[in-house]
């Protein structure tokens, strides 16, 4: 074994990744027996260290990567050893979408085709999602079934003993992962590994801090002698330096987008304790705001439901000007019955002023939906002039100058605050635009601010049905 080790460095290790398979086709039958074995030893002969299965006694293994780094090809062979030592016969395979498991994890060149041994080489059947290991005798030695994390149903119900999940931080639904960690309950040790470039979303940033989680992974650069030279050059060039290439390449988990409105900075600075502030001030209006998806399922858009306030407070130079205060965010996905009912509720349970709902988005459908639930509420349509960049710049400006204080911690809330990028095409999410609808509707129309850093994104930000009552 030693000599097939210091054969196989001299000949083969200096090798990129995709040579590996020439060469070996080039030797005679006696020759690729002798190289065989070593060869298909990932960890022994090309894993990097941080690219090994860690000891101890772990749930998840997530392998935070930059692009590149090979987090594909490290996944695939965890699978493999796992199948091949016996330690897992039912394995979910999910990525995010239908494609990305087919094109990836399966058939791509660091896929589980790809990197079998010829006679352990899994059949792959796409119209039943399968890829099937059989012994020598023709039993069956374990099942991977593929999964898409756009569609969290197919993971409701099916059990497994292994897991391999591709790029978690970009999956649309987390009730994919939720589904997938209840179902992963069979076996003596079920675990599963996670390979990922970074994004600082709920779920990523909670699998981390949890116990059961190791953490290894690096860097684009960690896996320079496997990637073309004018790659990395290319991506040096384009992105050495900028928020995406240190979150893209380097693998670092930021926590605000460089495009967003938001900063973080401002929400913390400005978010009121009742601890140690005690109670907000009494407010001159409350509404509560509504921005309906059209249904209840998971793979819809979420309502947005946001109630907030505002309170006329005297600042440090004398001068009176409104604050204001975001109470609850009751988004999610429900049904239109669904959602009018837990808005009408926040009404009653804040003692609101009024529900409103955006005109652009389901028409009179929202009025005629909460009416329908309890035609005694005010309600008042709102429509958008012009973009939602424009919109909401007005707003974010607001909590630059420290003028919008969340009652607590809405986590979901801010991470879209921070998240969206406008200027890159984004569409605004729901728990945004409802925010934004609220805190709109309650400022003085022709006093709207401008941000002084970032976007300058202004003007033409809300009409209403209604003339504008309590100006200031």
């Amino acid at each position: 074994m030693a000599a097939t080790a210091a054969w196989l460095d001299e000949n083969i290790g200096r090798l990129a990744f995709d040579q590996v398979g020439d060469f070996v086709q080039s030797l005679d039958e006696d020759y690729r027996r002798w190289v065989l074995a070593p060869l298909f030893d990932w960890e022994q002969t090309f894993a990097r260290e941080p690219q090994k299965e860690p000891l101890g006694d772990w749930r998840v293994w997530l392998i935070k990567a930059g692009r590149g780094y090979g987090k594909t090809r490290t996944g695939a062979e965890w699978i493999r050893k796992q199948v091949e030592l016996g330690l897992a016969r039912r394995i979910a395979l999910v990525g995010r979408t239908t494609a990305d498991v087919r094109d990836v994890m399966v058939e791509g060149e660091s896929g589980m085709l790809a990197i079998s041994r010829p006679e352990m080489t899994p059949k792959y059947e796409p119209s039943k999602r399968r890829l099937t290991w059989r012994n020598e005798d023709g039993r069956i030695r374990a099942i991977a079934t593929c999964y898409t994390a756009d569609e969290p149903s197919l993971l409701r119900g099916p059990q497994h003993d292994a897991a391999w999940c591709d790029e978690l931080a970009s999956w649309p639904f987390k009730e994919s992962w939720d589904n997938l960690m209840l179902g992963l309950r069979q076996g003596i040790r079920p675990r599963c590994v996670v390979t990922t470039t970074p994004k600082p979303t709920v779920l990523l940033k909670d699998l981390m801090a949890r116990s059961s989680t190791v953490t290894t992974g690096g860097s684009t650069f960690d896996n320079e002698a496997n990637l073309a030279p004018a790659f990395i050059e290319d991506v040096l060039d384009r992105y050495g330096g900028t928020h995406l290439g240190r979150q893209e390449l380097y693998a670092e988990l930021l926590d605000e987008a460089e495009g967003a409105l938001w900063r973080r900075g401002w929400i913390n600075d400005a978010r009121w304790d009742t601890k140690l502030q005690g109670k907000h001030p009494d407010l001159d209006m409350l509404v509560v705001a509504i921005d309906p998806a059209g249904t209840k399922k998971v793979t819809s858009s979420e309502t947005g439901i946001v109630v907030a306030g505002r309170a006329q407070i005297t600042e440090s130079d004398g001068r009176s000007r409104p604050h204001f205060w975001v109470l609850e965010d009751r988004s999610g996905r429900y049904s239109p019955d669904g959602w009018a009912r837990l808005a009408v509720g926040a009404y009653y349970d804040f003692e609101g002023d009024w529900i409103i709902g955006e005109k652009n988005n389901g028409g009179d459908m929202v009025e005629s939906t909460v009416v329908h639930v309890d035609d005694t509420v005010p309600f008042d349509e709102v429509w958008a002039s012009r973009g939602k960049a424009p919109r909401a710049s007005p707003v974010a400006a607001l909590y630059q100058q420290g003028r919008v204080h969340h009652l607590g911690l809405f986590r979901d809330l801010e991470d879209q605050l921070c998240q969206w990028e406008p200027e890159m095409g984004m569409e605004s999410p729901d728990r945004l635009d409802a925010l934004v609808w609220a805190i709109s509707y309650m400022m003085p129309t022709g006093h709207e601010p401008k941000l002084t850093t970032g976007l300058d994104l202004t003007g033409g930000a809300l009409s209403r049905r209604s003339p504008w009552r309590g100006e200031n």
